[in-house]
């Protein structure tokens, strides 16, 4: 794994750190190629119970580093095998904002843990996970209209289904930068601490979710995340499917763990 992502496991947490904190973990190809590949292993991987992304140092992602090219630095002249420029460098970034559909799809929770500034793509990363615990430090600012951009790793999507379409855009044709408190307001992150106890409150939750139903956990987010597109009545059936499914895993693994105890 590059030394840019640094992986770290607490029991059946994954911690994925962005590393580039000379640059608020600003994305480029030499990180975004690891940190999918990061994500892609997290997801598959039976003793990860709950993922966790953070950014070393005083930022969580700053977004593309224009300054090393962000995500267009390898593009070459138009040719036969790899096609224009503008088809190259869809197919470079469509694979990198895998990581943003890995945290928002993979059967197991995932938070984001925002230690300062989130900016451009780094709001599509945070939007991808299913909860958002930030520090007082932190910071919200879409940024795409400073660059005339559209807005990249799901973060559109994400965005006007968190916090509705409304303030979605307001958000991103306004531009404007919020602080931790402000974006708290606006339920842009789920929860606020203290700088100091950003880490061990996220921990804290991150072990209740790793030790808790893992199976339980995957169907409520296959739910959760069905809710977003599914028509009323495709839902309900997926509820009822899924409800079954879940606690008879659920009970064959508390069966399975009391009789281990009692051997």
């Amino acid at each position: 794994m590059s030394e840019e992502v640094i992986i770290e496991n607490e029991g059946g947490v994954r911690i994925i750190t962005l590393n580039r904190p000379d640059r608020l973990n600003a994305l480029t190809g030499s990180i975004m190629a690891p940190l999918a590949d990061a994500c892609a292993d997290a997801a598959r991987d039976a003793s990860v119970g709950c993922v966790v992304v953070t950014g070393a140092g005083r930022g969580f992602c700053a977004g593309g580093d224009l300054k090393e090219g962000g995500a267009d630095k390898a593009i070459v002249a138009a040719n036969p095998d790899s096609g224009s420029r503008s088809e190259q460098s869809f197919v470079r970034l469509r694979g990198f904002m895998e990581t943003s559909r890995l945290l928002h799809e993979m059967a197991k929770p995932t938070i984001a843990m925002i230690n300062g500034p989130v900016a451009g793509a780094g709001i599509g990363i945070a939007g991808a996970c299913d909860l958002r615990f930030a520090g007082r430090s932190a910071s919200f600012l879409t940024a795409f209209d400073r660059i005339g951009a559209g807005g990249d790793f799901g973060s559109t999507w994400f965005w006007s289904r968190i916090v509705g379409t409304g303030v979605a855009r307001e958000l991103f044709l306004l531009g404007e930068k919020l602080s931790g408190e402000e974006a708290f307001a606006k339920g842009l992150y789920t929860r606020l601490f203290d700088d100091d106890q950003l880490r061990d409150e996220t921990l804290k939750a991150a072990h209740r979710l790793a030790d808790g139903p893992r199976m339980g956990f995957r169907y409520m987010k296959q739910n959760l995340n069905n809710a977003e597109d599914w028509a009323f009545e495709a839902q309900f059936d997926a509820e009822a499917l899924n409800m079954g499914l879940s606690t008879q895993a659920t009970a064959m693994i508390w069966r399975e763990k009391k009789k281990s105890e009692q051997e």
